[in-house]
């Protein structure tokens, strides 16, 4: 049996704590990303939670960003920043994913940060951000809202003649919303309208709209506060980005899927960097999401692969990038019984801690050759770590039992 000395690596098994997470890094990372194996069980987030409070009091951290819409995340970020709206309506409205909403950890998250906020100076204030795009596996959203808000900041700013449109013509051009959400069109190319010629056109026009930006930055810093022009570039990021998943949403060569996967991911990426030179920031996402090496996925039409948000990132940032892939020993009710004891799950799984943090390093030192298997899930929500890319992350956390 492959395995390690179940001592040596109790040594190396720390708790799942800020100062303990701190001690892994010469400098406090600019973008400290915590993955998840699985989407949509609470106590994984209560983890979350309890790490970002330590982040937030002991060391600085004043953002965290989720796998989520980053339009609707402005819903939030509003709410936990200034008190805007109500706490129920932005657990309706401020995330995009069902599991999000309705998680009692997420709106136990929104509720401390605007709590943490009351009566503290702004620069001193939490925030919160989705950094994923207005995209579902099933189609993408229209361009309409993040493209009309940019047009909308830069016609109150800069001289109407620079404007490379009107309102008017984004809006003959865009049509119907529903045009562009069509559900049939993520597996049917035909049925989308993102190689038509108003889609082309407006490409065309988001971009000039984003040189425009770019190009009128230093009057936009004095005129207009910095989270207007955040949130302008935003916009900018965004709008672009749809096109150009629409656009590949109605190619139909063999490199269509790979294309959406990617640029999905290059969506959040640039939303990441984005939220890194605000300042330090907590990342929480898919492992698939946040990892260095290659991330896979079996589709309808066979597997992809594709460079994961964290790998860009970790690309741009070098050392200011970590990354903290989770593991799990059980989720029964789905399942996902004892690991075999072969496994980097099942050696976990023997020290008998409901949770720990090993870095990964230390833990592949400690593992005995050949190395572990690889544990295999009868669930498809739940991806086990690749014991081949152990180095690939700066540090695991375990949790024993998903109750």
């Amino acid at each position: 049996m492959n395995s390690g000395s179940k001592a040596d690596i109790r040594n190396i098994a720390h708790a799942v704590e800020a100062s303990a997470v701190m001690k892994l890094f010469p400098r406090r990372p600019r973008l400290l990303a915590l993955g998840e194996p699985a989407h949509g069980e609470d106590s994984l987030l209560g983890l979350r939670n309890v790490l970002f409070r330590q982040l937030v009091e002991r060391e600085g951290y004043r953002t965290i960003a989720i796998e989520s819409d980053c339009m609707r995340g402005l819903v939030v970020d509003d709410y936990v920043a200034s008190g805007t709206g109500t706490l129920d309506d932005v657990m309706e409205h401020g995330f995009s994913h069902e599991w999000f909403n309705k998680s009692v950890a997420n709106r136990e998250l929104v509720y401390w940060m605007r709590a943490f906020n009351e009566n503290r100076p702004a620069p001193d204030r939490v925030r919160f951000a989705g950094f994923d795009g207005p995209l579902e596996m099933t189609g993408a959203a229209s361009p309409r809202q993040a493209l009309t808000a940019l047009h909308n900041y830069l016609a109150a700013e800069v001289e109407a003649d620079l404007l490379p449109c009107t309102a008017d013509t984004l809006d003959r051009l865009l049509g119907a919303d529903d045009r562009w959400t069509h559900p049939a069109a993520m597996m049917e190319p035909a049925e989308s309208v993102g190689q038509s010629r108003e889609a082309g056109q407006l490409r065309l026009y988001a971009d000039d709209l984003v040189a425009l930006l770019d190009a009128r930055a230093p009057h936009l810093v004095a005129a207009t506060s910095p989270g207007d022009l955040d949130r302008a570039r935003l916009y900018g990021r965004t709008a672009l980005g749809l096109l150009r998943y629409h656009h590949w949403m109605a190619d139909s060569s063999p490199a269509r899927m790979t294309w959406l996967v990617a640029l999905r991911d290059r969506i959040m990426a640039d939303n990441l960097l984005a939220l890194a030179e605000r300042g330090p920031t907590l990342v929480h996402a898919h492992n698939a999401h946040l990892q260095r090496n290659k991330s896979t996925m079996r589709m309808w039409q066979g597997p992809v692969e594709w460079w994961s948000a964290g790998a860009l990132a970790s690309t741009r940032l070098g050392g200011e990038y970590a990354f903290l892939a989770m593991a799990l020993g059980t989720i029964r009710y789905q399942g996902v019984d004892t690991p075999p004891p072969d496994t980097v799950e099942g050696l976990l799984y023997a020290l008998q801690r409901d949770h720990c943090l090993i870095e990964s390093s230390q833990l592949a030192a400690a593992l005995s050759c050949p190395g572990p298997a690889p544990r295999v899930s009868p669930w498809f929500g739940y991806s086990p770590l690749d014991p081949a890319h152990l180095a690939d992350s700066d540090a695991i956390v375990f949790i024993k039992d998903v109750p």
